[in-house]
C-alpha cells in the first residue's frame, strides 16, 4: 500500500507513526485478499493521507456531511459499494486509489487520553477504521457495524495492539 502524506502536514506524522500506518494497511488489505501477491494480482493500493485541526474537521464535516462539529476522522472514498474494489483488483486494475483519510490530530490525541491507551494505538485504530469505509464497511446498521468491528478487532490484534 502507498500511504501519501498530504503536503504540509507530514511534519505531523514522525517515522514511527507513518511505519505503523503502513502496517496496519498491509495487515488489512491482506485480510481482505488484496495485498501484493494476492489472488488479485494488484501492483498498487494508494490513500491519501492528511492531518487537520478543529477547525479545518469541523468546515469539511459541516461541508461534506452536513454537520457541524468537530470529528476525529473523516473517509472520502473513490468507490461506492463493498465488493467495487474487489470487483476492480479481479478485473486487471494494477493500481486503485481507495480514496482520502483526514485525521484530526488534536482529536486524536484527546481520545487516546479519554480511553487510556497510547496515541499510537489511536492512530493505528482510526486510519483502520478509515480504510474501512473506503473498501466499503459501514457501521449504520447493526450488523455492518458488528461486522466493521470484527474486523478492526482482528488487524489491531494482529498489530499488538488490542484494547486494555
Amino acid at each position: 500500500m502507498l500511504i501519501r502524506i498530504t503536503e504540509g502536514t507530514e511534519d505531523w506524522v514522525d517515522s514511527g507513526l507513518a511505519e505503523l500506518f503502513q502496517r496496519a494497511g498491509d495487515v488489512l488489505l491482506r485480510k481482505e485478499g488484496l495485498g501484493l501477491g494476492s489472488e488479485a494480482a494488484m501492483t498498487g493500493v494508494e490513500v491519501d493521507l492528511t492531518f487537520v485541526d478543529e477547525d479545518e474537521i469541523r468546515e469539511l464535516n459541516r461541508e461534506h456531511r452536513g454537520k457541524d462539529s468537530v470529528t476525529d476522522v473523516l473517509s472520502f472514498p473513490m468507490f461506492e459499494e463493498k465488493g467495487d474494489v474487489e470487483f476492480a483488483a479481479k478485473h486487471g486494475m494494477e493500481e486503485i486509489i481507495l480514496g482520502d483519510v483526514v485525521i484530526c490530530l488534536p482529536v486524536l490525541k484527546r481520545q487516546a487520553a479519554e480511553y487510556g491507551h497510547s496515541e499510537e494505538r489511536e492512530a493505528a485504530y482510526l486510519f483502520v477504521h478509515s480504510l474501512l469505509h473506503l473498501l466499503g464497511y459501514d457501521h449504520e446498521d447493526a450488523e455492518g457495524n458488528k461486522e466493521m468491528r470484527a474486523v478492526e478487532e482482528e488487524v489491531m490484534a494482529e498489530l499488538g495492539l488490542e484494547r486494555s
